[in-house]
C-alpha cells in the first residue's frame, strides 16, 4: 500500500478560484478531472512525484450527494469553509479491508473530458466522516498509464500534519502508517477544539517549500 492522493475541497471561493488560487501558491496547473456521476462531485487534480496526486473536489447540485457518503463528506467540508478533506491509501486487493470494516467497497468512476472512464473500488469514506484522522482506501481497475499521477511533476509532497493519534490510525490501517506514507515527514498533532485530520501539507516545489493550511 501507497498513498494515493489528498484531496482538498473548495469553499465558497468555488473550484475554479480554488484551483487558481492553490495553482499559483504550488507553481503549477490543474486539468479538468471530469465528474463523479455517483457522488454528485466533480474534480481538479495535479500530478506530483512518486506516483501520488493533489485533488481538489467539489459538490454539485445533484441529487447523487445526498445519496453518497463522499458526496456528502465534500458538501459538508464546502458548508464548513473548505480546506482538506482526506488521505486515500491505494491498495493492490481491497477484499481484506472490506473484511476487515464489515461491508463491501463502494465503486467509483470519473469521466475525464477525453472520455476515458476512470474506475475503482473504496471503503473508509464513512470512518472518513466520523473520524477525519483516517485515511480511505482505493483499488484501482485501470492500468497504471491511465492514473492521474501518471507522468508526474517536479512538485513532490514531503510531508503532512495530522491532527490525531498515530497508533488510531495504525491500527485502522491494519500496519504502520509509515509504510504508506514512505518518504513523507508526518507530524502529529494534538486535536484541537475537538478537530482531527489532515491539518496541513507540504510540497518541494521548483520555487521552494510551500505549505498549504
Amino acid at each position: 500500500m501507497r498513498l494515493d492522493h489528498l484531496s482538498y475541497v473548495a469553499g465558497p471561493e468555488g473550484l475554479a478560484s480554488c484551483m487558481q488560487r492553490l495553482g499559483s501558491t504550488l507553481g503549477a496547473a490543474f486539468t479538468d478531472g471530469g465528474l463523479h456521476p455517483s457522488f454528485g462531485t466533480r474534480n481538479v487534480v495535479l500530478p506530483l512525484a512518486d506516483m501520488c496526486y493533489l485533488e481538489i473536489v467539489a459538490a454539485l447540485d445533484h441529487p447523487a450527494v445526498d445519496r453518497a457518503p463522499f458526496g456528502r463528506a465534500v458538501r459538508d467540508r464546502a458548508a464548513a469553509g473548505g480546506g482538506w478533506l482526506a488521505w486515500a491509501i491505494r491498495v493492490e486487493d481491497i477484499a481484506p479491508f472490506e473484511q476487515r470494516l464489515g461491508r463491501p467497497a463502494a465503486r467509483g468512476h470519473r469521466r475525464r473530458p477525453d472520455g476515458f472512464d476512470l474506475r475503482w473500488h473504496q471503503i473508509g469514506i464513512n470512518d472518513v466522516t466520523e473520524d477525519p484522522q483516517l485515511p480511505f482506501f482505493a483499488e484501482w481497475d485501470i492500468p497504471d498509464t491511465e492514473h492521474p499521477a501518471f507522468g508526474g511533476s517536479a512538485i513532490r509532497l514531503t510531508g503532512l500534519e495530522i491532527a490525531g493519534v498515530e497508533s488510531v490510525v495504525d491500527g485502522y490501517i491494519g500496519v504502520s502508517s509509515r509504510q504508506p506514507l514512505d518518504g513523507i515527514g508526518v507530524e502529529w498533532l494534538s486535536p484541537f477544539d475537538g478537530d482531527h485530520g489532515v491539518v496541513a501539507a507540504t510540497f518541494a516545489t521548483p520555487r521552494g517549500e510551500v505549505r498549504i493550511d
